[in-house]
């Protein structure tokens, strides 16, 4: 009995090539994109490409967001100490929190937010294109050279406010979002 059932299994591994049970004689033919979704004649040659990637998967508001908060010298950029509240489109829906570093690299920009909830220290990296992020608040921006309207800040990253809670809790000073 035993010896029937590895015989069995035997046959039913072997490498013998079973026939294909479909028909080789359907064809399928390609779907052909409509003629508003092709690129244009530079893009098929690869010209331009990181210019159209740019201008198409970033949505107008996010890109406002590259060229004035996230920019290295527009007036209105964010500077590192900044209370910020980011609207989500996921849970959590809103988190608040001093923002302790920027990374810009184009669409890739990011930023890390850090929040004390809980007596727990919590941060958040955004990325500024990401599709889940809906809105971006200043709550109470930095104090720089020209304008004193918040703590002074020296540093571009603030990872010492990890080690410092009270620092942190000066920084943003009873701001709730």
């Amino acid at each position: 009995m035993l010896l029937n059932s590895l015989r069995q299994c035997a046959r039913a591994m072997s490498t013998a090539t079973q026939p294909y049970p479909f028909s080789k004689l359907a064809k399928i033919p390609p779907v052909l994109p409509s003629t508003s979704t092709m690129p244009r004649e530079p893009l098929l040659k690869g010209k331009g490409l990181m210019q159209h990637l740019t201008e198409t998967l970033a949505t107008p508001q996010k890109r406002n967001w590259l060229h004035t908060y996230f920019a290295r010298r527009h007036p209105l950029r964010i500077h590192p100490g900044s209370v910020l509240t980011v609207g989500l489109a996921h849970a959590p829906t809103i988190f608040s929190g001093v923002l302790l570093s920027v990374r810009r690299r184009g669409l890739d920009t990011s930023f890390v937010l850090r929040n004390v909830i809980n007596r727990t220290g919590v941060e958040m990296q955004f990325y500024v294109c990401s599709p889940h992020l809906k809105s971006i608040k200043i709550l109470q921006r930095a104090a720089t050279k020209t304008s004193r309207s918040g703590p002074r800040i020296r540093r571009v990253k603030l990872y010492y406010l990890r080690d410092s809670p009270e620092k942190m809790t000066a920084i943003s000073a009873g701001v709730r979002g």
